[in-house]
């Protein structure tokens, strides 16, 4: 039988049309599912609270009652009952006692993770940014163990740091793209080793997935050692990307030795450059950011006064933070400003 149907445009479009419908039912139903198996742990944990609160449970008491249920409920119904989950149900309801506020965006293994986290500021922008950057469980970890949240905190107020918990890390001008320190632990370079600026460059473009998932979202690698010539001089930037959510470029300077006041004047010439020469005119002005191992805070506020470019400059370490350290901070600027309204 000869085939009738003409594959045109039209054809094509219908395909386009059933398959984005097919995929975003699928989400859907994936999400739907996901929900109502949160929904009956946090109904589990819900009955254990309120047979323990009903008898006035001590906590010895209360763990001889989740060793019990495990045993019982295990008899009963197979796996998933285990004093382990039982416990960590039980937690759920406690850390999250709004049903409405659950998300099927995150899985039960997203929960758990967020349930070691005892700072309520510091779990809700977890939660908020795990659902907004769609992180997996590897990715949750990692964010929680390099203390994005610390880092990004201390560059706030009180109130920006409420509003960072709140609605997680929005990205709304070139400022919100920057963090200080940037951590690179995954390099897996020796603290003290020596090693070079393109030996850097070459490890983070072989690690590039999780480089962008340190940089954050909305980069979009382009090149390295991108070549501009002026007056037949050659001069490489190190690396370019492009933002698609502030629709502009990025050009990354990478400086495996203290900032100097030199690399500022040669980062503005290159934003100048790409300003006139590579940006298309529905593009933002290129914003440009300066990674080094070490800066010099005054140095940078006199190099870069007067410069309207958009130019940051942020150390990065090869080792994680001292979370507890910047979790003090963070306290001390909430704990300062309520004193200040005092």
């Amino acid at each position: 039988m000869k085939n009738i149907i003409t594959k045109d445009a039209a054809y094509k479009n219908l395909i386009n049309k059933i398959g984005k419908a097919y995929t975003r039912q699928k989400a859907f139903a994936i999400s739907a599912v996901n929900l109502e198996l949160l929904k009956g742990y946090w109904e589990i944990g819900q009955y254990i609270m309120e047979y323990e609160q009903a008898g006035k449970l001590r906590a010895e008491h209360g763990k001889m009652l989740l060793v019990e249920l495990a045993k019982d409920l295990t008899s009963q119904h197979g796996k998933g009952f285990s004093r382990t989950n039982l416990y960590n149900m039980r937690q759920f309801y406690r850390t999250f006692p709004i049903l409405q506020t659950l998300s099927g965006e995150l899985s039960w293994s997203h929960y758990i993770e967020l349930l070691s986290i005892s700072d309520d500021l510091e779990r809700q922008f977890y939660e908020q940014q795990t659902r907004i950057e769609r992180w997996s469980i590897r990715e949750l970890k990692r964010q929680k163990k390099t203390a994005l949240f610390q880092r990004l905190a201390l560059s706030k107020d009180k109130e920006g740091i409420l509003q960072l918990a709140k609605e997680g890390h929005q990205i709304k001008t070139p400022d919100d793209l920057i963090k200080d320190p940037y951590i690179f632990e995954f390099l897996g370079i020796p603290e003290d080793s020596l090693y070079t600026e393109s030996d850097l460059e070459k490890r983070l473009l072989d690690h590039l997935q999780k480089f962008l998932l340190e940089l954050g979202k909305g980069f979009a690698f382009i090149k390295r050692q991108y070549r501009i010539t002026l007056n037949n001089r050659h001069y490489r930037i190190d690396l370019v990307f492009y933002h698609y959510i502030l629709k502009c470029f990025v050009l990354i300077d990478l400086k495996s030795d203290k900032l100097e006041h030199y690399d500022v004047g040669q980062m503005n010439m290159y934003i100048n450059y790409f300003k006139t020469e590579v940006s298309q005119a529905d593009d933002n002005p290129p914003v440009g950011i300066i990674l080094a191992a070490d800066k010099d805070d005054i140095l940078v506020e006199y190099a870069t006064g007067g410069i309207t470019n958009p130019i940051f400059v942020s150390k990065y370490q090869l080792y994680l933070p001292d979370k507890e350290a910047l979790q003090a901070q963070v306290r001390a600027i909430l704990e300062r400003e309520h004193e200040q309204r005092q």
